[in-house]
């Protein structure tokens, strides 16, 4: 029985409960709570109120200050009543004994478990002092609705911190762990009043309230709120977080850390809607074709149309928001993590680029012209010919040109002329990784997710340097030990080189194929993309401080309609973020700046960007 003893001792002792995790934004502002089996916020005593503290042991232990962890006085008057009663009817617990019925014993009303409950009470108190004994009562007890501890509850039933709380809505909190789901306020409220007016009227007849505080609180009915607690506003970027944490901290939802994300509730909040906003218009033109439509065939409507949208800091790669789908509550899957699929013509932009950086320049000439293209494929020969979008050719185009109105033909002469092995090999120093040496890359074979073209897309918005997108700013343990997170960075080419694209794709937006992707007042830089068969649509860009990259396609991998392109699907979501942004941040950089390095003068006879190079 010592053994015994001395184990459970140390349980209490050491104790050392699950807490719940926290996630903040940026700036502090509450992201979601997190917990395995118990959803507890811990307090430290010296911030649990002193009437928290008066009105707990009014109504479960009157002399808790004075006895040595059992009544004596107490136990005979249970004694008797269980003898008038013929059974066991009242037990006399003080707060230390049902600290440790809670904590290491079982329920059961049994003469040897109450003796070892006993015994261990007295054994605790020359341990512990009452303040110990307290911090961990009111941090363990139950609370009902899913509520360990006092301070989650008070968060829970009340939406108020411990010291926000009215004299009724303590009484009803400590009036609760004697029968939490009996006493819980969101499924009997009568009976929960009733039983926090007991806790009221104790304290009245001890003296430790004034009169006008007794009649107020007799007559309070607080609101009460039935919530979960778990807030998780932004849960596709949460879970990502988690899954990042989760081999350097295994206890991450259950060990009362502190997360502050690079997340800005705020542009979380505008991403979601943008998202939403461009996911509605498009499902109400399936529904209108339908209805204009007698015979509707798979190609009048998208059934599986989803999205998802990664915004972040151009110079940091800090995740300001996460989109990983249209309805987290339908599917949890993170379409901007796990969905992997082709790039379009969303790679254009690093094909100009390798280009650029290998001597051509915004006014190269570029021949716009068909050609076939034969192959063998297990062993039978095929042909391909590649075609523009719209099927025509201009023969010559500029190299601005061609990439402003996403010229196909023009961009696979232009491959074609640095050389795959070259494009192969410079495309790889931009991240991408499953890279085929064949031409079909020049039209978006790749594959990818949209975070790895988050990070290849830096490389342009952050003048050549390339950096990789993270969501966690630092993490807090429950000691108070902090583990900050950095950006990486590689440095890929030049922000000479960078700014003739970046010239190029302002143009995309402001007379190309993104023109529903600009916003009044803010410089943009981006590109469409669309697959074959209108299976993806993305639109990827820049502002001179922020990156954004959109995509919308259908979950099964099925054509979308043919009309539901980047740059008419994925480019107005993107529209709708800054422009929302700007309107809530109107410090932000508007223009892109000009590389000292950068010169504008005659090339071919035309005004044009150059450098040195």
């Amino acid at each position: 029985l010592y053994e015994e003893i001395k184990d459970d001792i140390n349980s209490v002792v050491n104790y050392s409960p699950k807490q719940s995790t926290q996630f903040f934004d940026k700036n502090g502002r509450l992201l979601a709570n997190t917990f395995k089996d118990e959803n507890r916020e811990y307090v430290k005593y010296d911030d649990i109120p002193a009437r928290v503290i008066e009105g707990l042991i009014a109504i479960e232990d009157t002399q808790f200050f004075e006895h040595f962890g059992i009544n004596p006085d107490a136990i005979s008057r249970a004694v008797i009543k269980n003898i008038q009663s013929g059974g066991y009817s009242e037990g006399a617990s003080t707060l230390t004994q049902q600290l440790i019925k809670v904590l290491v014993l079982s329920r059961e009303k049994k003469i040897m478990r109450k003796v070892k409950e006993a015994l261990l009470a007295i054994r605790l108190e020359t341990i512990l002092t009452k303040e110990e004994i307290l911090e961990r009562y009111l941090n363990h007890v139950y609370f009902g609705h899913g509520y360990y501890g006092i301070k989650t509850a008070a968060k829970g039933y009340f939406k108020k911190e411990l010291h926000e709380l009215s004299l009724k809505e303590i009484a009803i909190l400590v009036g609760l762990p004697r029968a939490p789901s009996f006493y819980d306020p969101t499924k009997n409220l009568e009976v929960s009043l009733a039983r926090a007016n007991q806790v009221v009227t104790r304290l009245d007849n001890l003296g430790w309230i004034s009169k006008i505080d007794y009649e107020k609180s007799i007559n309070e009915k607080p609101i009460i709120f039935n919530q979960t607690l778990t807030q998780n506003v932004a849960p596709y970027a949460v879970d990502y977080a988690i899954n990042q944490l989760l081999n350097d901290f295994p206890e991450i939802l259950s060990g009362g850390y502190k997360v502050y994300l690079t997340i800005d509730l705020e542009a979380q909040e505008i991403a979601n809607e943008a998202i939403r906003k461009s996911y509605e218009a498009s499902k109400k033109r399936d529904f209108d074709i339908r209805q204009n439509t007698k015979n509707p065939t798979n190609d009048a409507f998208t059934k599986e149309l989803n999205a998802a949208m990664i915004s972040l800091e151009n110079s940091t790669g800090k995740i300001l928001a996460m989109v990983g789908g249209v309805d987290y509550q339908i599917s949890v899957f993170n379409r901007a993590l796990q969905s992997i699929r082709q790039a379009g013509s969303g790679i254009k932009p690093f094909l100009y680029q390798i280009a650029l950086d290998e001597g051509y320049n915004p006014a190269s000439q570029l021949f716009d012209i068909g050609r076939t293209f034969t192959y063998r494929e297990n062993g039978v020969q095929k042909v391909w010919q590649p075609k523009n979008s719209g099927g025509n050719y201009q023969g010559v185009v500029s190299f601005r040109d061609s990439l402003v109105n996403s010229r196909n033909l023009s961009t696979l002469n232009l491959v074609t002329d640095i050389g795959i092995g070259k494009v192969t090999s410079e495309l790889k120093k931009y991240g991408f990784k499953n890279v085929n040496p064949d031409l079909s890359l020049a039209l978006g074979s790749i594959n990818l997710s949209l975070i790895e073209f988050s990070q290849a897309y830096t490389v342009l918005s952050n003048n050549g340097t390339m950096v990789k997108p993270y969501i966690i700013e630092q993490v807090i343990d429950k000691d108070g030990n902090t583990t900050q997170f950095e950006a990486e960075k590689t440095e890929v080419t030049t922000p000479e080189q960078v700014y003739l694209t970046t010239s190029i794709l302002k143009e995309v937006i402001t007379r190309g194929t993104g023109k529903r992707a600009a916003v009044e007042g803010l410089e943009l830089a981006g590109k469409t993309g669309t697959t074959n068969e209108n299976v993806d649509a993305w639109f990827c860009g820049y502002s001179p401080s922020i990156q954004t990259i959109v995509w919308f396609g259908n979950d099964d991998n099925t054509p979308m309609r043919r009309a539901e392109m980047g740059g008419f699907l994925a480019a107005p979501a993107f529209s709708y973020f800054y422009k929302k942004y700007l309107e809530i941040h109107p410090e932000i950089p508007r223009n892109f700046i000009k590389p000292t390095n950068v010169y504008s003068g005659e090339i071919s006879g035309k005004s044009e960007l150059y450098t040195d190079k």
